[in-house]
């Protein structure tokens, strides 16, 4: 029998005819009815080469990645090429030269522009299909990461923002402090911890963040060690 994507699995063909049918089966069935909300879905497409009929067979997901509908084009590797950014096509090309001939699983990731110029970061995972020993084809599962990948550059950009906001409070709070203690100006009081940093090496928040912690601490014990701008 055949082994591919799912090959033997209810909703899935390995046959000629339609490839990966979605199951009729609803996962809240199996699962207590649990709602999965929790996670981000990405647009997620499956493909079957035969080496026999030489077909490129796409299920709907896959399609609509691309986007198209089923019966609008007909997927062909000169088909897909136009479509994958310049600067991966060759790596496009020799990762479908390595699947076809020497199996995987092997997995390669790329950026593709679709019919609108949309730009999806895709993963590419392909293996043989077995008959028996023998290979007869090529499946591969295709996830678009563009989403999940803004998802993750928007945290990580909060992210961000909310440390400079945080490291930029303990530095006005040691200028504060030096100002306070000094009588210096506050571009004065900058200029000293600019200086310290460089001195030592050191990050301009960590000298900041000394200065206040230094100072907090002396408030409430007179005899601790002080900073050496203080």
């Amino acid at each position: 029998m055949f082994s591919g994507p799912g090959a033997g699995e209810p909703g899935y063909s390995t046959s000629n005819g339609p490839l990966l049918k979605p199951s009729s089966r609803h996962p809240d069935s199996a699962q207590g009815n649990v709602q999965h909300t929790d996670f981000l879905n990405c647009p997620t497409g499956f493909v079957e080469y035969y080496f026999a009929d030489g077909v490129f067979r796409w299920s709907d997901g896959l399609y609509r990645i691309y986007g198209y509908e089923r019966g609008e084009v007909v997927p062909t590797m000169e088909m897909v090429l136009p479509h994958v950014e310049p600067e991966d096509r060759p790596r496009v090309q020799a990762y479908w030269d390595h699947v076809s001939t020497q199996g995987g699983p092997s997995s390669m990731y790329l950026s593709i522009r679709d019919r609108k110029d949309h730009q999806h970061k895709l993963l590419y995972s392909a293996d043989y299909i077995m008959d028996g020993d023998t290979p007869i084809g090529v499946w591969g599962v295709v996830v678009d990461l563009t989403t999940s990948i803004h998802t993750d550059r928007h945290q990580l950009a909060t992210e961000a923002v909310a440390a400079s906001a945080l490291n930029r409070a303990v530095i006005e709070q040691a200028k504060g402090v030096l100002m306070g203690r000094t009588g210096v100006t506050a571009d004065q009081a900058y200029e000293l911890i600019s200086q310290l940093s460089q001195d030592t090496n050191r990050k301009v928040y960590a000298v900041a963040q000394d200065i206040v912690d230094r100072a907090t601490v002396r408030a409430g014990d007179p005899d601790a060690q002080s900073h050496p701008l203080l």
